[in-house]
């Protein structure tokens, strides 16, 4: 086989892996596993599979991903399916194997960017179940900056218990009421058999959900790909779909970062706030936006949040399903709501090869007799539930999760657990009791190591009915099923000796997300004391990938990416 003379730019990468004489060993390998002879001239797009038994959220992906294969394959490509890994949260959470849930994060990304980059693949779909596949997938697809979509695998259909929809959030949310009292081991045992009916992933508008919508909103996954049921016809024709328009951005010679600009991103924070999404898009907006180029921080979740209403009524907060959500029209209706308000940049170029605004033309606006997504002048929230509080308590910066649902300022006796297992046991043993705020500390990124999410504390308030009573801090995260009035995200965290390391039982704390504030009532000149006499403890993990992590990992407040310092 002599070396290609046609200067084919849709397989730049391939080319070099398999053109020429010399690349004879790299055919006979690849003739193994099903190139012929025309395939060779064809672009390669890599199939990044994220299947799993290991949870509902990714257990159907296998056949997701041999749908876009066939969408490359249809398309005069040539497709190779390849796997990497899912933590699943709803296992793990409330256990030391927490601490590899963001970690996951980081593996996804990097073995996502190891097989493409090894490979020479010309392209990539990327198909994600669980909460941290989504930006994984993405931050890979930044890297590589090859043509590429994400396609989301799904939401899960909710179980049904008394005639009432349920959700693996309502198992948690159960243990509190079983510890309170309120329900018996059957009953307990009755929620557990029925909340998870089958593959997709968590149905309400927690993180999976919510990153499915942001990367749609970013433009980088097909139009509704974020609103199907994971088992559905409309899933797999979305995953032949994108096997198709990979190749479709391959002859136009549109990559990731065209699409990924600021005003993309800008585009994603409004439409998680117009969703009431989870408080992890702004961790995984951040780390997208790093691995792009695009200067993102902090504060410009504020600032779009003064001007972008939460219009939503889904879950945690609210009372509807990612499912019922589908049912109406999925985001793209509310997209169009946003766009025709001003608050989208309907500039912005897709993965279709057309722009927002051109791919939001024809769409049908919601039934007039739902009430999941409310009018645009009688919002939920006329602003963003997403704030990001700073005071002496989080001198970086720190994020809550205000409806308004809990208030909107708190005041109260600290009492201090040094892990998220003590705090549990603190809850349902009821140590903490009303007029407390629950600082759990020591979970932050490099303290955990792995910034675990706090959804079992949380959950067990909720349960034991005192959600209005106290509030929660941490220098950890919080699932997207978290409710209730809680503050995340508090950098420094403690094990960089950031102020909450130096709370002591019974400090009075306020919060006020009015005036964006979380402080520790106590003088500058005692802060300044207890920070001074503070000392830090050895690592938990000196070996091991939690050990890397903890020694690469930046601040929250800056996304948590581990590259940042290379």
């Amino acid at each position: 086989m002599t070396k290609s003379k046609d200067n084919d730019n849709t397989r730049e990468h391939s080319s070099i892996i398999v053109d020429g004489s010399d690349r004879s060993p790299s055919r006979a390998m690849l003739r193994a596993v099903g190139f012929n002879d025309d395939d060779f001239k064809k672009p390669i797009v890599g199939v990044a599979s994220t299947w799993s038994m290991v949870t509902p959220c990714n257990m159907h992906i296998d056949e997701l991903a041999r749908e876009s294969a066939a969408g490359v394959d249809n398309a005069n490509g040539k497709s190779i399916i390849f796997g990497t890994i899912t933590v699943s949260d709803g296992i793990s959470m409330g256990t030391q194997g927490m601490r590899y849930s963001l970690v996951s994060r980081e593996v996804i990304a990097d073995s996502i960017e190891t097989v493409a980059g090894g490979e020479g693949f010309d392209g990539l779909v990327a198909i994600g179940g669980c909460d941290k596949n989504m930006p994984g997938c993405m931050i890979a697809i930044a890297r590589l900056n090859r043509p590429a979509v994400f396609v989301y695998g799904g939401t899960i259909l909710p179980g049904f218990h008394n005639e009432k929809p349920i959700d693996v959030v309502s198992v948690f949310e159960a243990v509190g009421q079983h510890a309170q009292g309120n329900i018996d081991d059957e009953e307990l045992k009755k929620v557990e058999s029925c909340a998870i009916p089958g593959a997709g992933s968590c149905s309400g508008m927690y993180t999976a959900n919510t990153m499915a919508s942001a990367i749609e909103a970013l433009g980088m996954s097909l139009p509704n790909s974020s609103a199907q049921l994971a088992i559905s016809k409309d899933k797999r024709q979305d995953c032949r779909m994108a096997g198709e328009a990979v190749l479709n951005l391959l002859s136009k010679g549109i990559r990731p970062k065209d699409i990924m600009t600021r005003k993309a991103f800008e585009n994603a924070i409004t439409v998680v706030i117009a969703l009431g999404g989870s408080t992890n898009a702004v961790l995984h907006l951040l780390a997208m936006a790093h691995s792009a180029d695009v200067d993102l921080k902090l504060d410009d979740f504020t600032v779009i949040g003064k001007k972008v209403p939460v219009l939503c009524d889904l879950k945690p907060s609210g009372k509807y399903n990612m499912s019922h959500l589908v049912r109406i029209g999925g985001i793209r209706p509310l997209m169009k709501i946003l766009l025709d308000e001003g608050l989208l940049h309907g500039d912005c170029l897709t993965v279709t090869g057309k722009t927002i605004a051109e791919n939001l033309a024809n769409v049908t606006p919601y039934p007039s007799d739902q009430d999941i997504v409310m009018p645009f002048d009688k919002p939920i929230k006329p602003d963003s539930h997403l704030c990001v509080l700073y005071g002496n308590l989080a001198p970086k910066g720190s994020v809550a999760k205000i409806t308004g649902k809990e208030g909107l300022h708190f005041n109260g006796k600290a009492i201090v657990f040094e892990s998220e297992e003590r705090a549990l046991k603190g809850i349902l043993d009821k140590t903490v009791q009303p007029g407390h705020v629950i600082v759990i500390r020591n979970e932050g990124p490099k303290g955990g190591p792995g910034m675990r999410e706090m959804l079992a504390p949380t959950s067990a308030v909720m349960g034991r009915g005192i959600g209005k009573e106290v509030a929660l801090i941490t220098d950890g995260r919080f699932s997207g099923g978290s409710h209730g009035f809680v503050v995340g995200h508090i950098t420094p965290e403690a094990k960089t000796g950031g102020p909450i390391a130096i709370i002591q039982n019974e400090d009075s704390i306020t919060i006020d997300a009015e005036k964006s504030e979380i402080n520790l009532d106590i003088s500058d000149e005692e802060l300044k004391q207890r920070l001074t006499e503070w000392k830090s403890t050895p690592p938990k993990e000196t070996r091991g990938v939690l050990a890397k992590y903890a020694k690469l990992v930046n601040t929250a407040s800056e996304g948590a990416v581990t590259d940042a310092i290379l």
